[in-house]
C-alpha cells in the first residue's frame, strides 16, 4: 500500500482529497492543526500547530512514500500585513522546502506540490494561453512565493532521489467553494440583476473533481516525475457564460444587463476595485495539453456537471460564509 502524507487535509481541496485517497486504498496520514473525529477511521492524523520554516516532520515522514503538499498561505484580497512577500515566503517557500528536505532524509519517493497559475500571471491575450514553459515574470507576492518554492523543489529533485511534481491550477470551483465564486453563486441564486451581459473574455477554470483526479493520477505515474503541469477543465468560458451556467445549475434564469465593460472598469477603478474588475473582465486561458497528453489524462467531469453538484451541496446551497 502506498502511504501518503497530505498537508492542508481539512481545506477545500484537502478534505475531499483525503476521502478520495481512502477510497482508492492509499494509506493516509493527514497533517492537521488539531485532532478531528470527522476523518474516516482509516486516516491517521499528525498534529502540526503551524506550517513554519522549522516545523519538525521527521516522525511523521517515517515510511511515507508520497507527500502531497496542499497547505499554503493563500492569496488574499487587500492583505493587511506590512510585508506580504515576507509572510508568503515564510510559509510557501521556507516551510515548503523545510518539509521537502526532511522528506528527502526519510526516503520519500515523490513530492507533489500544489502551486498556482499566478506563477504565470494574472491575465492572457487572445491566442496566447499560459503554458508550463513560459518565461516567468511574476509581480504578485503570492505568485512569486509559489514560483520560488517550485524552483527550490526542482533544484532538490536534481540533486536527490526524490521526484517532484508541480501542479498549477487556476481558480478551483466545487462544493464548499468560498470567496468571490461563492458570492457570485449567491447573487445568481437570489435572482439579483447583474451588469454582466456583455463580457466576451475567456477564462480557464478547474473543477474540484478534475483537480483531485489529476493529483491522484500524479501519485505514481512515471512520466509525471519532475514535471510542471497546468491543469484546467479544457472548456474556457466568458464571465457572462459562467453566470449563465451557474443559473442553469440552480434552475434559475440569470438576469444580466448589457452594461458596457469600459464603463464598469472605470467605476471599479474609481472605487479602488480595479483588481476585482480584472478578474471579471480580463482573460486568463491555460494550455493544459501537456497535463493531458503526457499522462494520458482527461477530465472526469464537465463544468455543467460540477456546477450541478455544487447546486445540490449543502455547503453551496446554504452559502456558508468564509
Amino acid at each position: 500500500m502506498t502511504k501518503v502524507l497530505l498537508t492542508g487535509a481539512t481545506g477545500f481541496v484537502g478534505w475531499p482529497l483525503t476521502a478520495e485517497l481512502v477510497c482508492r486504498e492509499y494509506g493516509v496520514l493527514a497533517a492537521v492543526r488539531r485532532f478531528s473525529s470527522d476523518f474516516p477511521s482509516e486516516v491517521r492524523q499528525h498534529v502540526v500547530a503551524d506550517l513554519l520554516p522549522d516545523t519538525e516532520w521527521l516522525s511523521a515522514l517515517t515510511d511515507i512514500d508520497v507527500v502531497i503538499h496542499v497547505a499554503a498561505r493563500v492569496h488574499v484580497m487587500n492583505d493587511k500585513v506590512a510585508d506580504p512577500l515576507t509572510e508568503f515566503r515564510k510559509v510557501n517557500v521556507d516551510a515548503t522546502l523545510n518539509l521537502a528536505n526532511q522528506a528527502v532524509k526519510t526516503g520519500v519517493k515523490r513530492f507533489i506540490f500544489i502551486s498556482s497559475i499566478k506563477v504565470n500571471g494574472e491575465m492572457t491575450s487572445e491566442g496566447f494561453p499560459f503554458r508550463p514553459d513560459d518565461n516567468i515574470k511574476v509581480a504578485d507576492p503570492y505568485g512569486l512565493s509559489k514560483y520560488e518554492a517550485e524552483q527550490g523543489l526542482l533544484a532538490l529533485a536534481k540533486n536527490t532521489a526524490m521526484e517532484v511534481v508541480i501542479i498549477r491550477p487556476p481558480l478551483i470551483y466545487g462544493p464548499g467553494v468560498k470567496a468571490n465564486f461563492l458570492t457570485m453563486m449567491e447573487w445568481v441564486k437570489k435572482g439579483v440583476p447583474l451588469p454582466f451581459a456583455s463580457i466576451h473574455n475567456k477564462r480557464s477554470f478547474v473543477a474540484l473533481d478534475n483537480l483531485l483526479d489529476y493529483i491522484l493520477h500524479c501519485i505514481d505515474h512515471p512520466k509525471a516525475a519532475n514535471e510542471v503541469f497546468l491543469i484546467s477543465d479544457g472548456e474556457d468560458v466568458s464571465t457572462t457564460e459562467l453566470l449563465q451556467k451557474v443559473a442553469k445549475a440552480f434552475s434559475r434564469k440569470a438576469i444580466l444587463l448589457p452594461i458596457p465593460v469600459s464603463l464598469m472598469k472605470f467605476v471599479a477603478k474609481s472605487l479602488g476595485k480595479g483588481d476585482v474588475a480584472d478578474r471579471l473582465f480580463s482573460s486568463l486561458q491555460i494550455d493544459s495539453s501537456k497535463a493531458r497528453d503526457l499522462l494520458g489524462w482527461k477530465p472526469v467531469i464537465t463544468m455543467d456537471e460540477q456546477l450541478k453538484k455544487m447546486a445540490v451541496s449543502p455547503l453551496s446551497v446554504d452559502f456558508v460564509s468564509s
